[in-house]
């Protein structure tokens, strides 16, 4: 049923924003709004979404930024809104996580018929997404909340190692690179920041970090998680 599906519009441009919400709303979606990035965050932490549209070119963070950031934590379908001619935004909109993307001007069925696709996909996710628990001998990692644990004690984990560890996780026995973990967890300094920070993991997770047993590095190819 699609008033069941809860879609986020965020767009800056007030008119559009109207228009979308009426068209979506006649076609049975429930639909919030949401003018910027940051606006899009507070309703997010308010509401639950089933899917999101995101225009690309925002003033101050883009869409591109903002479902950047977005698919660290979180993996909700989002349909990206492209200008004519926005071509190397759209390749990068779909590089940073967007699961489709349209270009303005659009035919208002055309945009139902692509969240139809996007919703049917999401909807057979479950079987191949990220087990929620992943176990690594005495530790065990919640990828929903974002928690390590020893035995019943919570381990402490920066925010940056929370990231790598989720990253890792959404994909376990899959070689990443240095610079996908660059990218995915935001991690400033290049490959040598990567492997500082994937030491100090290791220290967390590893009954002996020099032979990891869980956390392993792929000479000249990155790093890999092979839980139990």
């Amino acid at each position: 049923m699609t008033n069941d599906i809860h879609i986020l519009v965020i767009d800056d441009d007030a008119r559009l924003r109207e228009l979308l919400q009426k068209f979506l709303t006649e076609e049975g979606f429930r639909v919030t709004t949401a003018a910027n990035a940051n606006d899009a965050r507070q309703k997010m932490s308010s509401f639950s979404f089933d899917l999101l549209v995101v225009d690309v070119m925002m003033p101050g963070e883009s869409g591109l930024e903002f479902t950047k950031s977005l698919r660290m934590l979180n993996s909700i379908p989002v349909l990206m809104l492209t200008a004519m001619g926005e071509t190397e935004a759209r390749i990068e909109g779909l590089q940073v996580g967007a699961d489709d993307y349209l270009t303005k001007p659009f035919e208002p069925r055309e945009l139902i018929l692509r969240i139809q696709s996007i919703l049917r996909r999401a909807q057979i996710s479950p079987a191949i997404e990220a087990p929620a628990i992943i176990i690594m001998g005495h530790m065990r990692f919640d990828t929903n909340r974002e928690i390590l644990l020893k035995g019943d004690d919570p381990v402490r984990l920066t925010t940056t190692e929370v990231a790598l560890l989720k990253s890792l996780s959404n994909e376990p026995g899959r070689i990443m690179s240095r610079e996908e973990l660059t990218t995915l967890c935001q991690i400033e300094g290049g490959d040598r920041s990567v492997d500082v920070q994937v030491t100090r993991l290791r220290r967390k997770i590893e009954i002996d970090p020099k032979t990891p047993r869980y956390l392993h590095t792929v000479r000249g190819r990155g790093y890999v998680l092979r839980p139990d």
